[in-house]
């Protein structure tokens, strides 16, 4: 549900990066930011511990250009990876205006995958969303490994309704921004259907 400040003329959109533990959204956040012009981004909230893991959330305002006159202002989220969490992945899905699920290309994380999607629609459908009707994208991480499955595998498993889907390399980059414009793009879509 995005947001709109009549008085700064933007419209404040969410989009959560959601997947299993480890499996690169923070990586997602972290390259997009560091590419991004500054006077295009905000500051970047990390709250992290010792292992690295993302216990709360990456907070990234984007601005991508306009819609009647108001600016469009992106903030990207990640939720934590591990299911102990769960009640922040619920407060995190809050407000969503489009979600891209991250999923580990390793074969041996297919489980966590599976759990993970499984646990977003559930958290999705508690907060009275359907993600069958959000913008949605899913990113196939970790392309860059050598135990990583055929995207023909991890599409049968992961995408039964063939929305649209990326392969990536967080680290490196490849595949981030591909991601990040696909779903910014069927979230811009969204509103100027209900502009109209």
């Amino acid at each position: 549900m995005s947001f709109i400040n009549y008085s700064a003329r933007e419209i404040n959109c969410k989009l959560v990066y959601y997947g299993p533990g480890l499996c690169g959204k923070t990586t997602n956040l972290q390259f997009i930011y560091t590419k991004t012009k500054e006077d295009a981004k905000g500051k970047m909230i990390s709250l992290a511990t010792e292992t690295e893991r993302t216990l709360f959330f990456d907070f990234l305002p984007l601005n991508l250009g306009s819609i009647r006159g108001f600016k469009t202002r992106f903030h990207l989220y990640t939720v934590p990876g591990q299911v102990f969490y769960d009640a922040s992945r619920k407060l995190i899905l809050k407000g969503v205006d489009g979600v891209c699920f991250v999923a580990d290309s390793q074969e041996e994380r297919m489980e966590a995958n599976i759990e993970s999607l499984d646990n977003l629609r559930y958290n999705l459908e508690e907060q009275g969303y359907n993600l069958d009707e959000l913008p949605y994208v899913i990113q196939y991480n970790k392309r860059d490994l050598p135990n990583a499955m055929p995207i023909p595998a991890l599409s049968e498993m992961l995408n039964p309704n063939r929305v649209p889907e990326y392969e990536a390399a967080a680290v490196d980059g490849t595949g981030v921004f591909e991601t990040l414009k696909a779903l910014a793009k069927q979230v811009l879509n969204e509103l100027r259907k209900g502009s109209t």
